[in-house]
């Protein structure tokens, strides 16, 4: 990855009554634009994710969502659907005076990526996709319900299902959603911390033990719930395989880890078949982008989007 530099300019942009969001500028200013759009919902970008961009040949631009890192206020659900997100991208777009740019994202970032270019195709000049989630039902049990990774670790299944009283272990999504929307503070944070830590043992090829506090976790917990409650909001005709042939003349480098356990390899294979001129790179390991073969590939496919794009 290349050296973190920090940002040239960064501020909180009003999107709506509620919200303000982060943004942040680094790289070249007369680059290559780039957004960033990190996983979650609610997981917030890190400095760390400046590092997959030539800061010569970009501009790099990395926005929190809605509700989650600097961005204000935190954890908050209300306002916040995959199509506000989809719209405050664009906010951010015209603030920027930007034409149009490449799209970088990755888990989460993968559907709001595709989400914005079949809204805005006319923007997106690349797609660069890592782990993909289409936030399908198949997916969110797979995660969150018995029957799907709960197989994979059992002892960590059990810490994430002894928060829910035994008759309600048939819709652990649901349960979890009042759960975490308690008034009761105590209740919704070792919630949040539980949600949290059963996905952070998830996110690693070599798991590990989360050391967030609850209140670290509560915007990722609360974030996530929410938007799987909702199906994303993609249950109105806006599914994103149905409404892949608006991207297809995209350039699009899918990069997937074989033993991804967060968003399983089944998903960038549909992805792939939906829009059949896609760059599909299957690499030997888990989700996390940080990890040195993932974090390999991304690199390479900026820095093939470089050239392409000069």
């Amino acid at each position: 990855m290349y050296p973190i530099q920090e940002p040239r300019r960064s501020g909180l942009l009003q999107v709506s009554e509620l919200h303000q969001i982060y943004w942040e500028e680094s790289g070249n200013p007369d680059g290559i634009p780039v957004i960033f759009l990190h996983g979650g919902p609610g997981a917030g970008a890190s400095p760390q994710s400046r590092g997959f961009f030539n800061p010569k040949k970009y501009r790099v631009v990395i926005i929190d969502q809605r509700g989650c890192g600097r961005s204000l206020p935190y954890a908050e659900t209300r306002e916040n659907t995959t199509w506000d997100l989809v719209a405050d991208i664009e906010k951010v777009r015209e603030m920027l005076g930007i034409e149009s740019w490449l799209v970088f994202g990755g888990s989460w970032g993968s559907t709001l990526s595709l989400a914005y270019a079949e809204t805005h195709p006319e923007r997106v000049r690349g797609l660069i996709l890592r782990g993909i989630f289409l936030c399908r039902q198949l997916e969110i049990d797979w995660l969150n319900e018995a029957g799907g990774v709960s197989m994979v670790y059992p002892a960590q299944w059990q810490r994430y299902l002894a928060q829910v009283p035994p008759e309600k272990h048939g819709e652990l999504v649901q349960s979890y959603h009042a759960l975490l929307n308690s008034p009761d503070r105590a209740t919704a944070l070792a919630a949040a911390k539980a949600w949290a830590d059963w996905e952070n043992y998830l996110v690693c090829f070599e798991p590990q033990e989360s050391d967030e506090d609850a209140e670290k976790s509560l915007a990722i917990a609360r974030l996530e719930n929410h938007y799987f409650v909702h199906l994303g909001w993609f249950g109105d005709g806006r599914g994103l395989l149905e409404n892949a042939h608006k991207i297809r003349h995209i350039p699009t480098v899918i990069v997937q880890g074989r033993y991804d356990l967060c968003t399983p390899t089944r998903s960038a294979w549909d992805l792939k078949q939906a829009l059949p001129e896609a760059d599909l790179r299957i690499i030997q390991g888990g989700h996390a982008a940080s990890e040195p073969a993932l974090s390999a590939a991304l690199v390479r496919a900026t820095d093939e989007f470089a050239e392409r794009l000069a």
